[in-house]
């Protein structure tokens, strides 16, 4: 891992410090599983489960908050048995899908969901006129029931057909009450005023948390490192984890550490795990 600046260093001795109190929250894909050309295969990575269930034991809590729906997220995962795991130890695996509108968690075992927000169905109806003026008639369209996401990742020039998207798309988004979110070869559609910072401050909040580390990986996470950082004005030990890629870095310059890709961040995690078992078997 990489430390951004000398204070990114303290803030990780200062997040060991009070490891038993933080939450550590995590996006999904390009954090927790590599980016793959078909959504429907973007697993876990193999060391994560057994990286999750070490960090629990030091941790408060572990939330997974991801713009997938909750179900793709606990199935992909394996999030379930990993959620078994940590019950059993008296400690309780999170999961968010959709930026927050869809919630999980190891002692709650179903989905509570919001309904898909007005304007998404007609969004839909136009979308593929949008697409055949673009010249992405191709483009993967991804229905999450609460958002759509338009992929350009299997296109032959998927940077192309991803520039030429962006602004029909956000004016048609706009249009019909919705936002746009960018993210690497991807599109994603959704209603206005839920993002990962409001899952962040929530967390932070109903768990009493005195410290909290968030990794994620593109720029549907700025949200999450805004509000990680405004709890650390408040007085909390945070941590930024950019999960960087040869594809996109949107995030460095928000983070603390910066780390590569899924591997680093479990690399990141095992150091965590072992420094702050160090630290209270010390104290």
């Amino acid at each position: 891992m990489r430390f951004t600046s000398v204070s990114g260093e303290q803030r990780y001795d200062a997040l060991v410090r009070v490891a038993s109190r933080t939450v550590v929250g995590l996006d999904f894909d390009g954090t927790l599983s590599p980016i793959v050309d078909d959504p429907a295969r973007a697993h876990i990575h193999p060391d994560a489960p057994e990286v999750l269930m070490a960090l629990a034991e030091e941790v408060a809590a572990i939330a997974v908050i991801t713009g997938r729906p909750a179900r793709q997220a606990l199935d992909l995962g394996g999030l379930e048995e990993v959620g078994d795991a940590l019950e059993a130890a008296g400690k309780e695996l999170f999961v968010f899908g959709q930026y927050g509108n869809e919630r999980w968690s190891s002692t709650h075992r179903r989905i509570m969901g919001a309904r898909p927000p007005r304007g998404l169905a007609t969004f839909e109806r136009d979308l593929p006129r949008a697409l055949r003026t673009a010249g992405a008639s191709d483009a993967y369209v991804e229905d999450k029931g609460l958002a759509v996401a338009v992929h350009t990742r299997r296109l032959a020039d998927p940077e192309g057909a991803f520039d030429r998207l962006l602004p029909p798309l956000r004016e048609l988004a706009s249009r019909h009450g919705l936002v746009l979110e960018p993210g690497k070869s991807v599109i994603e559609v959704r209603s206005a005023g839920s993002h990962k910072g409001m899952v962040v401050h929530r967390l932070a909040a109903v768990l009493d948390a005195d410290g909290f580390l968030f990794a994620g990986d593109d720029l549907g996470d700025v949200e999450a490192f805004e509000a990680v950082e405004e709890l650390g004005q408040r007085g909390l030990a945070t941590l930024r984890v950019c999960s960087a890629s040869d594809e996109q870095s949107a995030l460095v310059a928000l983070s603390d550490v910066v780390v590569h890709g899924p591997t680093g961040v479990l690399d990141l995690l095992r150091q965590l795990t072992s420094d702050a078992r160090a630290a209270r078997r010390t104290s």
